[in-house]
């Protein structure tokens, strides 16, 4: 039985015809082959009689074709029942073709169920009330979804349906996830591929709560290149494949599989981690390690328990952006002006004001919220390109450099550390928190934790660091030594902070 070579040469038809930029405005992104297959490999074949497969973006029916070759291939006494859902008025007519040649190849071991309905919409009453939910809920054993990967508007009618699972702009994708959670079968498993994006980060804590609450992870896979998952689609965002079973019972393994890209599922390689290493502390961040050392760094610094926030310290982002606030900003040194900060300062372990190529180096002290105090503090590159060997990208602002300002900006391009409590940064503190965040331990728990090239200072906040008495330790020898370069940070962090 081979129907889903035909299902791949009808999408390919389809891609041909539908210029690329309009499916990117709906987040509409097509499964490869290859991909479609090894998500359906991942099942475990149910023995029923009958099984029950929902597919709640269906497209043109590639995931869809993939499992059921598989099911059908693995127990020859099933029928299936699959349900897909799909709107989009374009790649409908393709869909229903598909299904239908899957019908008449199949025969009566497949029932096909077509649904043009929107899947979030349609399911929000039940999804909301637990009286409805009772009643009416349906379920299904089996789910596998390429969701549509969109940010959308927290006023949107799915993120007002599933308002429980959204904090800040919620993304289709995580939605349909949840969703499909909700409509699973207790003890069953789901398979989707999605961005990463949800494995760490304020806006995806409620409903990384609701997921590992109800669900399980038993199975990752991540893939070394992006832009090779989609290699047609242009797709940016790091992509995983993620196994889930609807559980209370916590698995002891999670299965961490890798590969170069989606056309290289042959060479795998397979990491096996306790649960508890993999979904961490009370954010339920989802750590990613693709190897044995990586998994030591996440124990490294998962050893000690508090974080900046337990001991006065906290990473804000910069305040001013530019486009917005140019009334503030001036192009030159004038009276009444301060320096203002971007990442561009940033340079060789310190902070300093020399010209970076922005048209404003320099702002007026007339909008309070705008200014911030001229103390010590750790400034960061919040952005960096994906190419470069460093992720946090960190200077020393010493307030002794600047002593003829009260107040200085920053560029919401950058983020920075400050004390949060009415003491003063000790030198030693300042020069021992910069030189943790620029050790190579540091960077790489953070690379693990996320994929994005964004620093993120929720995520930062979280990340555990020794006490203040190491801390400082560590600053003052930092200072003793008068070198800021990442291998000395490297040599007494690990001395001081990390040694056996």
């Amino acid at each position: 039985m081979d129907i889903l070579s035909e299902v791949v040469d009808k999408t390919k038809a389809y891609l041909e015809s539908m210029p690329k930029e309009e499916r990117k405005k709906k987040g509409q992104f097509f499964t490869s082959r290859s991909t479609a297959e090894y998500m359906a490999s991942l099942f475990m074949v149910p023995g029923d009689k009958t099984i029950t497969v929902l597919d709640p973006g269906a497209g043109t029916g590639i995931l869809s074709a993939a499992l059921v070759e598989r099911l059908l291939a693995a127990n020859e006494d099933i029928s299936i029942e699959l349900t897909c859902y799909e709107t989009d008025e374009h790649v409908l007519p393709v869909l229903q073709e598909n299904l239908r040649y899957m019908q008449k190849v199949c025969g009566n071991r497949l029932n096909v169920i077509l649904l043009e309905k929107d899947y979030l919409l349609s399911q929000a009453d039940t999804f909301n009330d637990t009286v409805l939910m009772d009643m009416y809920i349906k379920n299904w054993d089996v789910i596998i979804s390429n969701p549509p990967y969109l940010k959308i508007e927290k006023s949107h009618p799915a993120a007002q349906a599933m308002s429980k699972v959204v904090y800040g702009s919620p993304n289709l994708y995580f939605l349909f996830m949840a969703m499909a959670l909700f409509n699973l079968k207790e003890k069953c498993e789901m398979v989707f591929i999605v961005p990463r994006s949800w494995t760490s980060g304020a806006y995806f804590k409620v409903f990384r709560e609701y997921l590992l609450h109800y669900g399980k992870i038993e199975y990752i896979h991540l893939f070394a290149s992006r832009d090779k998952v989609f290699k047609d689609e242009q797709v940016l965002q790091e992509t995983m494949i993620v196994k889930i079973r609807k559980s209370d019972a916590m698995p002891e393994q999670v299965t961490i599989a890798s590969s170069e890209s989606s056309h290289d599922f042959r060479n795998i390689e397979f990491l096996h981690q306790d649960y508890g290493n993999i979904v961490v502390g009370k954010e339920k961040y989802v750590f990613l390690p693709v190897n044995t050392d990586e998994v030591s760094v996440i124990s490294t610094i998962n050893r000690y328990k508090k974080t900046m926030p337990d001991y006065g310290y906290r990473m804000k982002t910069g305040i001013v952006v530019d486009f917005r606030q140019q009334y503030a900003l001036r192009k030159t040194h004038t009276a009444g002006t301060i320096p203002l900060f971007y990442s561009q300062h940033i340079q060789n372990g310190r902070v300093n004001h020399s010209p970076s190529g922005k048209e404003y180096d320099w702002m007026v002290t007339d909008y309070a919220g705008l200014i911030q105090a001229n103390k010590d503090y750790v400034l960061f590159k919040r952005f960096t390109a994906k190419e470069e060997r460093r992720r946090l990208q960190c200077g020393i602002y010493d307030a002794d450099d600047f002593k003829d300002y009260d107040y200085i900006g920053t560029h919401n391009k950058t983020n920075f550390i400050e004390r949060i409590d009415k003491e003063p940064f000790s030198k030693a503190e300042i020069y021992g928190i910069y030189a943790l965040f620029n050790s190579t331990l540091y960077d790489r728990y953070y690379r693990i934790l996320n994929g994005s090239t964004q620093v993120n200072s929720t995520e930062v906040n979280n990340i555990p660091v020794p006490p203040l008495e190491i801390i400082s330790e560590i600053g003052r020898k930092l200072m003793e030594k008068g070198d800021l370069g990442t291998a000395m940070c490297d040599d007494i962090v690990m001395e001081i902070a990390y040694g056996d």
